[in-house]
């Protein structure tokens, strides 16, 4: 991630954590460490899966004090495995103690996208299908999360509503039909950007394709029906079929003919990867409190 972008879009939303998190003073903290003092904590494993969000973890120590030194001892997606050291983080302990949840809360839901998301890109291998993310993301954790999918081998749908046009079965109805969406979005809408189209039945997909439409999103059809959407559709439009896709359920969507499989769970049903801070301790060997 460049310096622009993290300037401008992710060190504001880490500065959001950090104050939900500490929104007066952090008292467990000031009161057991009055004082500055200098002290080091190793990063963990605690268990199997696929590292990610290293840099957004060393992030939340440098925002609150920009000498704190963090040495990784590993990179985005590599595998790591139980009681392994990821990385040491040297610094005021202060800002160690105050830090560690927000810093942890982070490293540990990217990662865990990471490894949903690397096991389910497993199940697709040889298909030739690419498995995208979706908006549903959590509320301001989009760009993390968006990233974790990408360390985990998945690639990004549209990052946000200005991103791309996708019309839904709602702007359907607003609009009065399929191929009335597509005109207006013609008419309203850059020539430069592609048009997809949300359809759940074989109609939908014929009003779909006649209109214009660039890609076929078929929502929560039957395998028959988008074997049949595919076959119809000849290579005249991308194709891409979404609805409760799931690590457990993915795998019979091999052989529909699909280009793309869009999947929520990889953001919104992932679990977090257990990591852990441990063995914080002054530099001058002295346990702490």
């Amino acid at each position: 991630m460049n310096e622009i972008m993290r300037l401008l879009n992710v060190d504001p939303l880490i500065l959001q954590a950090l104050r939900e998190d500490m929104p007066g003073e952090d008292v467990s903290t000031n009161a057991v460490m009055p004082t500055s003092r200098p002290g080091t904590v190793d990063l963990l494993a605690k268990q199997d899966g696929v590292i990610a969000g290293l840099d957004v973890f060393a992030r939340v120590f440098t925002l609150l004090d920009a000498a704190t030194e963090v040495e990784l001892l590993c990179k985005d997606g590599d595998t790591v495995r139980p009681g392994q050291k990821l990385a040491v983080v040297r610094g005021d302990i202060r800002v160690l103690l105050s830090g560690e949840r927000v810093a942890l809360n982070y490293l540990q839901r990217i990662s865990g996208i990471a490894t949903y998301t690397r096991e389910t890109v497993k199940l697709l291998a040889g298909s030739g299908i690419t498995l995208l993310d979706t908006r549903k993301t959590s509320p301001n954790n989009r760009v993390f999360e968006k990233y974790a999918v990408r360390v985990g081998g998945g690639a990004n749908h549209r990052d946000n509503l200005s991103d791309g046009v996708l019309l839904k079965d709602n702007h359907i109805g607003a609009a009065g039909g399929v191929g009335n969406a597509v005109k207006m979005v013609k008419a309203y809408a850059s020539f430069v950007r592609k048009i997809e189209v949300e359809v759940e039945t074989l109609e939908q997909v014929k009003e779909a394709v006649e209109a214009g439409a660039d890609i076929v999103m078929l929502d929560n059809m039957s395998d028959e029906d988008m074997k049949a959407a595919v076959k119809w559709i000849d290579g005249r439009a991308r194709t891409e079929c979404s609805g409760n896709v799931t690590r457990e359920n993915i795998g019979r969507l091999r052989e529909i003919g699909v280009d793309y499989v869009s999947s929520g769970a990889l953001t919104h049903s992932a679990p977090i990867l257990d990591i852990s801070m441990k063995h914080l301790c002054p530099v001058d060997g002295e346990a702490t409190p």
